[in-house]
C-alpha cells in the first residue's frame, strides 16, 4: 500500500500502481469526468501513469490554471498531425509550449503560406472532434531510431540520439499518429476544445544554430475557452496598434539599421523623451541620497575574471584585444566599476550606507533573432545603482527601495505591480552558506515591507538573489522591469572592505538596484502602454503652433517664443497647407496639444487649443494657454514637491 496526501491535508491509502484516474474516480465520478492530469509531488503527470510510492497528489481539472499548459501542448501535437496529414512530405521536429501558445518546427521543401493556416486549423478541428485518446509507450533506443528512420524523420532520429543514457524514450500516440515526447498530455484530443488559432509562420534554424538547416515554424495559441481566445486576439490587435516600432517611426523618435544591430539611433525627439526619463530619475535619486558617478565602458579582462562575470557571462560580452596584447571587455554590467569607486579611499562603517548611481551604457551580445526594437537590444542604458551597507542595514534599505520603486511606477501610470522572488541559479558564484544568508536577508526585507510575492526558482543573478518587479500595462501584458539584488559575493571577490566599529576589516553588502531597468526598454514599454499618447511632461514635442493662413505667421512665431520661454518643448508649423492636413499629421505624430492661430486669433491675442484625440477646440488667451500648459507639464515628482511646500 502507498499513502497519498491531498491538498486539504488529508491522506488515503491505495494499492501501489494506482493511477490518477483511479484516484479521481474513488473521490467522485464528476471529478473523474473533469480530470485531465494529476500533479505528483508538484510535477504534472499523465492521468494514467502508475503511482508507485507515497506522494502528495492533486487532481488537475481542465478549468485549473495548470491545465492551460497541457491544452497548448496537446494542441501542438494535433497541429503536427494535421500538417503531416495535409502535407505528407513534411518532417516534424520539435514543438514546445511557449508563453500564450505553442509552435512546431517543420522541415518541408515547399514553403508554408498564410493561406495554409486556415486549412491546417480545419484539419486540427477534425482531429480534436475525433477525441482520440493520448497513450504513451516506452521504446528502446534501437526501436525508436528504426521507426523514425523508416518514416524518413531524420530530425527525430537525431533527437533520440540526444536523449541521455538511462532516460526513457517516450512516444505518445493520438489515434494512428505518434511523436517522441516527454509528456504529460491530457487524456484525449477532445479536451483541447475550440479555443485555438494559428497565428503566423516564421523561419528557424534547427536547434537555433545558423549552421544547421532552416526550418519552418508555425506559431499558434490555445486557451481554455473561446472567450479567452477572443480576449487574447483582441489584445494582439491592440498590441499591433501600440507597437512602439511603428509609433517610433510616426513620432520620429528613433530607428535601427543593419550596420549597428541591436543599437538605437535616437532622433532629436526620442532623445528628448530619453533625457526626460533620466532627468526624472536623477531628481528622485538626489532626493534619496544617491551620489551619481560614471565608470569606464571598457575594462581589462582580469577584472571580469575576479568579479565572476567572465566565467558566467563571457559568451554575452564584447571583447577587444589591443596591440600590446591586453584583452578588454565592454562592460555588460556596471557593478564591478562601482566596487572600484567604493574601494578608492578608506571607508568606515560610519560612511554606510553609501548609495552610488550611474546612467551606465552596457553592452550584451544577444542573438540576432532575439532582437526586438527597444525591447531587446545589445547596447542599452541602465538606471543602475548600488548600495554598499552592513548586513544589519539590508532590511531597512530594501524596504526603502521597495517604496521608491512602487512610487516611480505609479508616476508613470503603472498601478498593477507583481513581485517575484528569484533564488539561487544553477550557475553562480559563492558558497551555499553565503547564499543562505543573502536569501534570508532579502526575504526578511520583503516581509518587513508587508509585500506578497511569488517564487521564481533558480532565476536569481549569478551573484545573489533578487526581487523582480513585474508591471501590467494598459492591455494586460506583463513586463519585468525593476530589480533588487542582495549580493554578499562580489564585494569580497573584488577586495572591497570597510573598517568596522572595532577597527576590523569587513566586506560590505552590495545591494544592486535598477528601477527602470533598461531605459531603452522602459521607453518602449511606456510608448506601448500609452499608445504613444504620452503625458504632457514626457511628450517629446509638447505643443505645435499651427497657422490657418500665412497672415498669422508672425503671431505664430510670437506664440512659439512664449512657449519656449516658459520651458515647453514646442514647434511651429507655418507650411502653406490646410489646417485639417496639419491636424491629421500632428495627430499621427502624437503631439498632445495643437495651438491653432489664424487671423482672428492674431488680432485678439488668443489661440484655439486642440487636444490629441479630441475634436473639440477651446479658445483661450495666449497667457492663459501658456500657463495651463506650464502647469500641466510639471513632472509628477516636482508636483509632489509643490504640494509638500
Amino acid at each position: 500500500m502507498i499513502s497519498l496526501k491531498f491538498p486539504d491535508g488529508s491522506a488515503r491509502d491505495f494499492e501501489s500502481g494506482v493511477t490518477g484516474r483511479d484516484v479521481a474516480a474513488s473521490i467522485a465520478k464528476s471529478l473523474e469526468k473533469n480530470a485531465v492530469a494529476v500533479e505528483i509531488d508538484g510535477k504534472l503527470r499523465d492521468l494514467g501513469e502508475p503511482i508507485e510510492s507515497d506522494a502528495s497528489i492533486r487532481i488537475i481539472k481542465r478549468t485549473d490554471p495548470e491545465a492551460l499548459t497541457l491544452i497548448r501542448h496537446d494542441a501542438a501535437h494535433v497541429m503536427a498531425e494535421a500538417v503531416q496529414a495535409l502535407y505528407p512530405d513534411t518532417q516534424v521536429t520539435i514543438g514546445p509550449v511557449i508563453e500564450n501558445g505553442f509552435y512546431y518546427d517543420f522541415a518541408r521543401e515547399e514553403s508554408f503560406t498564410p493561406e495554409d493556416l486556415p486549412v491546417i486549423e480545419k484539419k486540427m478541428a477534425e482531429i480534436i472532434a475525433s477525441n482520440h485518446p493520448f497513450t504513451v509507450e516506452v521504446w528502446s533506443r534501437d526501436k525508436a531510431r528504426e521507426v523514425f528512420a523508416k518514416k524518413g524523420e531524420g530530425f527525430k532520429v537525431e533527437l533520440v540520439d540526444a536523449i541521455p543514457e538511462g532516460e526513457d524514450v517516450k512516444v505518445y500516440h493520438q489515434g494512428n499518429w505518434f511523436d517522441l515526447c516527454r509528456g504529460p498530455h491530457m487524456d484525449t484530443t477532445g479536451r483541447i476544445g475550440k479555443g485555438f488559432k494559428l497565428l503566423k509562420i516564421a523561419g528557424a534554424y534547427w536547434r537555433g544554430d545558423s549552421n544547421n538547416p532552416m526550418l519552418q515554424r508555425i506559431y499558434g495559441t490555445a486557451w481554455a475557452s473561446e472567450d479567452d481566445l477572443k480576449a487574447y486576439l483582441h489584445q494582439l490587435e491592440e498590441a499591433e496598434k501600440r507597437d512602439h516600432r511603428r509609433l517610433g517611426r510616426e513620432m520620429d523618435l528613433f530607428h535601427f539599421q543593419e550596420e549597428a544591430p541591436g543599437a538605437v539611433f535616437w532622433h532629436a525627439k526620442g532623445w528628448a523623451l530619453f533625457q526626460a526619463l533620466i532627468g526624472y530619475m536623477r531628481r528622485r535619486q538626489n532626493d534619496w541620497g544617491y551620489v551619481e558617478v560614471n565608470s569606464p565602458d571598457m575594462m581589462e579582462r582580469t577584472l571580469w575574471e575576479q568579479s565572476g562575470h567572465w566565467e558566467k557571462f563571457a559568451e554575452n560580452m564584447y571583447i577587444a584585444e589591443t596591440p600590446d596584447d591586453r584583452v578588454f571587455c565592454c562592460k555588460p554590467m556596471n557593478c564591478p566599476g562601482h566596487v572600484q569607486i567604493f574601494k578608492h579611499g578608506l571607508k568606515s562603517y560610519r560612511d554606510l550606507p553609501l548609495r552610488i548611481a550611474e546612467f551606465g551604457k552596457v553592452h550584451r551580445y544577444e542573438p540576432s533573432g532575439a532582437l526586438h526594437g527597444l525591447l531587446r537590444v545589445r547596447h542599452f542604458t541602465q538606471d543602475d545603482a548600488h548600495i554598499f551597507c552592513t548586513e544589519d542595514q539590508i532590511t531597512e534599505e530594501c524596504v526603502k527601495l521597495n517604496e521608491q520603486m512602487l512610487s516611480i511606477y505609479r508616476d508613470f501610470g503603472f498601478e498593477d505591480v507583481r513581485i517575484k522572488f528569484s533564488d539561487r541559479p544553477e550557475k553562480r558564484v559563492g558558497a551555499d552558506a553565503v547564499w543562505d544568508k543573502a536569501e534570508a536577508a532579502l526575504k526578511r526585507a520583503v516581509e518587513a515591507a508587508g509585500l506578497s510575492y511569488e517564487l521564481n526558482p533558480g532565476e536569481g543573478a549569478f551573484y545573489g538573489p533578487k526581487l523582480e518587479y513585474v508591471l501590467r500595462d494598459a492591455i494586460g501584458r506583463e513586463w519585468q522591469c525593476g530589480t533588487i539584488q542582495v549580493d554578499l559575493n562580489m564585494p569580497e571577490r573584488l577586495g572591497a572592505f570597510y573598517i568596522g566599529p572595532s577597527g576590523e576589516k569587513a566586506a560590505p553588502v552590495m545591494i544592486h538596484r535598477a528601477m527602470f531597468g533598461s531605459l531603452e526598454r522602459f521607453t518602449g514599454i511606456l510608448i506601448e502602454h500609452h499608445a504613444g499618447h504620452l503625458p504632457l511632461w514626457l511628450a517629446p514635442t509638447q505643443a505645435v503652433v499651427a497657422t490657418i493662413v500665412s497672415d498669422a505667421d508672425d503671431y505664430a512665431e510670437k506664440v512659439l517664443a512664449r512657449l519656449k520661454e516658459a520651458g515647453l518643448r514646442a514647434e511651429a508649423d507655418l507650411r502653406n497647407e490646410k489646417i485639417n492636413y496639419k491636424v491629421r499629421e500632428h495627430s499621427m505624430a502624437k503631439v498632445p496639444v495643437l495651438l491653432v492661430a489664424g487671423k482672428r486669433e492674431a488680432e485678439e491675442g488668443t489661440v484655439s487649443v486642440r487636444r490629441l484625440g479630441s475634436q473639440k477646440q477651446e479658445v483661450m488667451s495666449l497667457d492663459a494657454a501658456v500657463q495651463a500648459l506650464v502647469d500641466e507639464a510639471v513632472p509628477p515628482d516636482l508636483r509632489q514637491h509643490k504640494k509638500a511646500a
